[in-house]
């Protein structure tokens, strides 16, 4: 009897150590393994073909390969010292140390929490090269590609670096008590304020305004919004990092919010412009899983359908209101679908958060501190990504004698003068 009682407490072991997340968890592990995956999908696969579709057939090939080569680099940056800049031991609060240089001290038995740490790498740079790519739709058809490679080595490492500390990797922001789930701050805030600055000093592309700049094929954008859609599973559910009750809300609200701002997009769009476009449901989905990504494992379904339905209406409104009447040129929206969606999930985060889906109550619960905090976030972010996008853009353009394309190869287009190539032979 004693042995069967020994026997039987060694084998609760394991499930305590793993519960008190000392030791790894081959589910948390194996969960973790395919969200990174399902993450880096949007990148090179889902973003470069949904920015690809909206951009001039002439330019296809070089707005896909901004996001593809974003990747790439940024692939680099973060094994080389990204991840120790932004998850390395905290320096008062502002960034971390470099002691994790080049992976330094990373072993396959180092665990973050339940999981390889090789693991944790992998799964936030996927992170890391998104939020660069994005970027990218603000100024294509008219920036340098060597810029655009300058400034993805530079941006990484002076913005989105610091930003990740300041929320995920202990840094004030975090111990302010802002939520951020999967990265409204971080990511959309982050991006969408990036690409509005590029623009606004690149200038407007040649024509803008006084000729129709057609999609190249919206086949192509909507195909791109459904693997984003797919990928965003990972990257919302996935920041959970582990197997569990929080990865499944967080996977649910995702899906809910979506199709709401879809559906709130076509609808908004049909009342205005009087026809429901297959680029406008497309838009919209994306919109939604923007403002539901800081959110995602704090609110449950009616928060995700508030959320959804009022992102979809304010993508259309930054596309074909605040856009027009402020006379910039977002190529494809960077700012008008991921900042201002970014900043509207982060503020929506401080209202519906729930207690019983995430432990923090919002507003619509009683504890109205948290939207300051969350408002707060946000300034910070703005302001740090507006300031430091506009000396690291400088920094690029320097470096690669100017930041835009010749007018002759503009309007040859980039694929041609840039790639020696077409995107399609027809």
């Amino acid at each position: 009897m004693k042995r069967l009682v020994f026997a039987l407490a060694l084998a609760a072991l394991p499930s305590a150590a793993y519960a008190s997340g000392s030791k790894l968890d081959s589910g948390d592990t194996a969960w973790m393994l395919v969200a990174t995956a399902l993450v880096m999908l949007m990148t090179p696969a889902g973003l470069a073909l949904f920015y690809g579709g909206m951009a001039r057939s002439k330019n296809i090939l070089n707005t896909i390969a901004m996001s593809f080569l974003a990747y790439c680099v940024v692939s680099l940056v973060w094994v080389g010292w990204g991840y120790t800049l932004a998850f390395g031991p905290d320096f008062h609060g502002i960034i971390g140390k470099l002691t994790k240089l080049f992976l330094s001290g990373v072993s396959p038995s180092s665990l973050s929490g339940t999981i390889p740490e090789y693991l944790f790498v992998a799964f936030q740079g996927t992170f890391a090269a998104i939020t660069v790519a994005l970027a990218s739709g603000a100024v294509i058809e008219r920036l340098k590609f060597s810029t655009w490679l300058v400034f993805s080595v530079l941006w990484a490492t002076v913005v989105y670096a610091p930003v990740a500390h300041w929320v995920w990797g202990g840094g004030f922001l975090a111990h302010d008590g802002a939520l951020d789930f999967a990265g409204g701050t971080v990511v959309h805030i982050n991006a969408g304020i990036a690409g509005l600055v590029m623009a606004l000093m690149l200038g407007k592309r040649r024509g803008y305004g006084r000729s129709a700049f057609f999609p190249s094929s919206v086949v192509l954008t909507a195909l791109g919004a459904a693997l984003l859609w797919f990928g965003w599973f990972g990257f919302n559910a996935g920041s959970a990092l582990a197997a569990n009750g929080s990865a499944a809300v967080a996977m649910l609200v995702t899906n809910t919010a979506a199709a709401a701002a879809a559906i709130s997009w076509l609808l908004v769009e049909w009342l205005f412009l009087k026809k429901p476009t297959v680029l406008g449901a497309a838009s919209g989905a994306v919109a939604g899983l923007v403002a539901i990504t800081p959110a995602a494992g704090y609110v449950g379904i009616g928060g995700a359908l508030a959320i959804g339905l009022v992102a979809g209406a304010l993508g259309w409104f930054g596309v074909f209101v605040l856009k027009k009447k402020l006379g910039y040129d977002d190529s494809l929206d960077a700012f008008g679908v991921h900042g201002i969606n970014g900043i509207w999930g982060a503020i929506a985060t401080g209202i519906f958060a729930s207690k019983v889906i995430g432990g923090t109550p919002g507003v619509l619960e009683g504890n109205l501190p948290l939207l300051w905090t969350q408002v707060k976030a946000v300034l910070v972010t703005v302001i740090y990504s507006a300031v430091m996008t506009a000396a690291v853009f400088a920094v690029s353009s320097l470096i690669t004698g100017g930041a835009r394309v010749t007018e002759e190869e503009e309007i040859q287009g980039l694929d041609s003068a840039v790639h020696g190539e077409r995107g399609f032979n027809l």
